[in-house]
């Protein structure tokens, strides 16, 4: 908008409408709003999470010592298996879903998502599969062939238990899918006019390849177990190598989902620190198209990688090169990525509160995750580590170095957004202090234990892996142990935290346009595009437009994205400013 634009909209009625708000009833109940219903997918995640942590603790107890002496072999493998499949399944996707739900509407300015019923239904999806899968384990029936459920074992193991498993992941499947469509077709269609493709916030990018991803990979994985459903109750042969089945062809349905789902739980919140880098370096961006693009080709060559899990499962030798050469070419536009980010952070005025440590905690932990995943890539390595304790560490620095740090740092950033109140800072700190600690001490030590020969998935081992298996334990301890602070940090700063104001961070994206908590419909007129998402510091962003404004109540109403005048505390520091 041009200068006279501006101050057209600015000399407009001052409209002081107050926002809708909801009650607490409301988040127990079926609802449409795009805001209540990511909230309910982030309660209900988190609440999965503190559920498969339990279980997560029970196992590391277990390994503790050398001999079985805590928990029956029997219930060690059903633990291993629900913590897997809760934490993959109903804390990490979720968790994602979560955001894009309450985020996306916001930073496209829409009022909601393009199928409000269909996102309410994707939700209600989860509880009950999530309480089926739990409820396993009281029917004394629990799954105890591993989250990868592979036959034959998954088809002489307790029926009960696998059926459910089974049912269970369908469910949550469906649910991934229907929210995928939503997404998709909301980002697609339901874009302010001024905001064209290359002018949206870098979390919907991020959510838009992970939509993509979903929509592509699940319906493989959903045949695979409906197959499997027919060999386990019907009696059929797709995967009993006893009836002439092949359990490969099931890895490979299995896989073609599966290692997808790495990019399905980490893709979100690379766009989420995408986010919050810039915000709290007070910096552009370095490489917006980048960023995006290396998004969408990881969104591709995540689906050409999958045998890279299979190379010790008899595929012939071509085969192997040819997922040995995309596993380490998937490594370049994560690499993008982590350049990006830290030319961002290069050189910015960097505000270590709780959000930017978790970020910072992202890009170092999951940068070892990644370095051992091209080690992983490599066919004679990873002949030699398969199914050891080194794939263990791979994996968590991955997903809990990666995606965990990525959602808590996430919550710090956003919770003023969706409560209008602040988490305490110093807990905050505490909460990062423990959990990088925890991290670390839980699971470097893996890749030594892996090294060493170490199997996973057993609950006796040899007794010269006991030091480390120790110092594992240990560390698990101190990780749940960090667990604590958050939660009532989240609970008391929701309550009776500092109130945040409609921007706290001075951001610029559309989602901090608003009131915080944001009205029921989000704006209560269409927002039109002042500057671009990241143009901290730059001179577009200097003239006319504040980078933050302490009275929304302003040109429009209680929700306008817009105003001439700069604000005088910014004006009266130029360096403010950035």
């Amino acid at each position: 908008m041009t200068q006279a634009q501006l101050q057209e909209t600015a000399n407009r009625p001052v409209l002081v409408d107050e926002p809708g708000s909801r009650k607490w009833q409301d988040y127990f109940g079926f609802q449409t709003d795009h805001k209540v219903i990511g909230i309910q997918y982030l309660v209900t995640s988190f609440i999965f999470y503190c559920i498969g942590g339990v279980m997560a603790e029970l196992v590391r107890t277990e390994l503790r010592t050398p001999e079985v002496d805590f928990v029956t072999p029997e219930v060690y493998n059903s633990l291993f298996t629900l913590h897997a499949t809760i934490m993959i399944f109903l804390w990490i996707v979720p968790t994602g879903a979560g955001f894009a739900n309450y985020l996306i509407p916001l930073m496209i300015g829409a009022k909601d998502m393009a199928f409000p019923r269909l996102n309410a239904v994707a939700f209600w999806m989860i509880p009950p599969a999530g309480v089926l899968l739990i409820a396993s384990l009281v029917v004394g029936d629990a799954p105890d062939a591993g989250w990868t459920s592979y036959p034959p074992l998954s088809l002489v193991t307790g029926q009960v238990g696998e059926g459910i498993w089974i049912i269970s992941v369908l469910l949550l499947g469906t649910s991934s899918i229907l929210g995928s469509i939503n997404f998709l077709v909301t980002l697609l269609k339901m874009r302010v006019p001024s905001m064209d493709i290359h002018k949206m916030p870098l979390f919907c990018w991020a959510m838009f390849a992970t939509s993509a991803l979903v929509l592509v990979s699940t319906p493989v994985l959903a045949a695979g177990l409906i197959l499997l459903s027919f060999d386990l109750i019907a009696g059929t042969t797709f995967f009993n190598p006893t009836g002439g089945g092949d359990p490969v062809v099931y890895q490979h349905m299995f896989w073609f989902y599966s290692h997808p789902a790495v990019y399905i739980m980490i893709l979100p919140f690379f766009g989420g620190i995408s986010e919050i880098i810039p915000i709290h370096s007070r910096k552009p961006i370095f490489g917006y198209k980048a960023i995006a693009y290396s998004s969408l080709a990881i969104s591709f060559l995540g689906l050409i990688v999958w045998a890279h899990h299979m190379f010790t499962s008899g595929v012939p030798g071509w085969l192997r090169m040819f997922f040995m050469i995309t596993t380490m070419i998937i490594a370049v536009p994560t690499g993008i990525k982590i350049f990006s980010w830290l030319a961002t952070m290069w050189g910015g005025k960097i505000q270590l509160n709780s959000a930017m440590l978790f970020a910072i905690g992202f890009v170092g932990t999951f940068v070892i995750g990644g370095i051992s995943g091209v080690m992983l890539a490599a066919v004679p390595f990873d002949i030699h580590v398969h199914d050891t304790y080194f794939v263990v560490a791979h994996l968590h620095y991955v997903l809990f170095g990666g995606s965990v740090l990525g959602i808590f740092a996430a919550i710090y950033h956003w919770f003023p957004k969706m409560t209008g109140r602040m988490l305490n800072e110093f807990w905050g700190k505490v909460h990062f202090a423990l959990t990088i600690v925890g991290l670390n001490m839980t699971f470097l030590p893996m890749h030594k234990l892996g090294l060493m020969g170490m199997n996973r998935r057993i609950a006796q081992y040899d007794p010269k892996f006991t030091l480390l298996n120790e110092i594992c334990t240990y560390g698990s301890y101190i990780l749940a142990v960090s667990t604590f602070p958050f939660i009532i940090n989240a609970i008391w700063s929701w309550l009776y935290g500092e109130k945040a104001g409609n921007n706290p961070w001075r951001a610029l994206t559309l989602e901090w346009m608003t009131t915080s908590p944001p009205a029921i419909e989000n704006f209560d007129q269409t927002p039109v595009l002042a500057t671009g998402p990241y143009d901290y510091g730059l001179e577009r962003a200097k003239e006319g437009v504040p980078l933050y404004d302490p009275n929304p109540i302003l040109s429009g109403g209680p929700n306008s994205v817009l105003r001439a005048e700069p604000d005088p505390a910014v004006a009266a520091n130029p360096e403010d400013r950035k």
